[in-house]
């Protein structure tokens, strides 16, 4: 029988103190271990699609640190690639694409999609059997209109305005391309879950570039489309929303598309992140570069987080991903500070 899993609990509802804690990204170059493993697959690509190497990286913040959920080693841009888009990472440069055209929109390739993604549904059907019975396991994938940034850009950039200008100039080839990631990426969740996967997370890291309309057809829509699709075969799978930087559009995003808890970046005020949380689960949002900092910084933003959010449903994360140079010892710092916190 499977042990609590507190996260999943926290995430439907249930307020617990000391909250669970988990990082984004926590598998990845700020660990030795993992980039001995990255070394051995040869590239990134390959380490996503080894799953020898993917359960392993994806197991060793566990055995170092403990923590109380565990996500899928993978990366967002592998829904694209499964789709025919040519794909690779280049250090220092991250992703890189060719371009799509408006006129490709139609063209991209779903036929080989679930046998290109095999892969990755092996990997997680083996680290269910491999976690501790307690961990909870977190599949996820990129939002549509982050995806997309990176397809029409073919490349990451400072504010999507390759993107952008595709949506505007052509409104209908946009369209067409958030409702075909919608629904591919719907069908990789769900796979995910069948493999064992406890939580599913969306990432929409570019959703804080968007006027309110264009947040609206680009991040709500293609959301609540995953949303419900996932929602009718598995209508008790916690689903995390993580629309990055969306700001005041913070605020009715989990109504409109149907998330079960809303990630926050480390911008939002404590105002809104309490009125959020009355609404329901919230996860995160250390500032990452308190991470960096360690000391009395790191300290002083653990303790701001427990207090303001502590006597909710809270599982305690960053408000984005690890950065490369975050030192060991502050990660275990932070989780030592959660963890020995009291409630007041």
């Amino acid at each position: 029988m499977a042990g609590k899993r507190i996260v999943v609990d926290v995430l439907n509802g249930e307020a617990s103190f000391p909250p669970p804690i988990w990082m984004m990204r926590q598998a990845g170059r700020y660990l030795p271990e993992y980039r001995e493993a990255r070394r051995q697959a040869g590239g990134f690509l390959d380490l996503c699609y080894n799953p020898d190497l993917a359960v392993e990286v994806t197991l060793q913040p566990i055995r170092r640190f403990g923590f109380d959920a565990s996500i899928l080693f993978s990366d967002i841009l592998v829904v694209p690639h499964a789709l025919g888009r040519d794909l690779r990472f280049e250090e220092g440069r991250g992703p890189l694409m060719t371009p799509i055209r408006e006129g490709e929109v139609d063209e991209l390739d779903g036929e080989a999609f679930h046998v290109n993604l095999a892969p990755v549904y092996e990997t997680v059907t083996r680290l269910r059997k491999e976690l501790p019975d307690e961990t909870t396991l977190i599949g996820f994938c990129g939002a549509p209109w982050t995806v997309a940034t990176y397809m029409i850009a073919g490349h990451g950039t400072p504010d999507q305005a390759p993107a952008r200008l595709f949506a505007y100039r052509a409104p209908e080839a946009m369209r067409r391309l958030l409702n075909t990631l919608a629904e591919r990426s719907a069908e990789y969740l769900k796979r995910q879950i069948a493999a064992g996967a406890d939580v599913v997370q969306i990432f929409d890291s570019w959703a804080g570039v968007l006027d309110e309309a264009s947040f609206e057809a680009f991040c709500i829509e293609p959301v609540r489309l995953i949303v419900e699709s996932v929602r009718r075969e598995y209508p008790d799978v916690p689903i995390i929303g993580f629309p990055r930087g969306a700001g005041a559009l913070y605020d009715t995003y989990r109504a409109r598309t149907g998330v079960t808890a809303l990630g926050l970046d480390w911008s939002v005020p404590w105002t809104q992140a309490r009125k959020l949380q009355a609404e329901g689960a919230v996860q995160g949002n250390l500032d990452p570069l308190r991470l960096v900092a360690g000391g009395r910084a790191l300290s002083e933003g653990v303790d701001a987080i427990l207090s303001e959010l502590g006597n909710g449903p809270l599982v305690f994360n960053l408000g984005h991903g690890i950065t490369p140079e975050t030192p060991i010892a502050h990660v275990e710092q932070m989780i030592a500070r959660v963890r020995g916190a009291s409630a007041k």
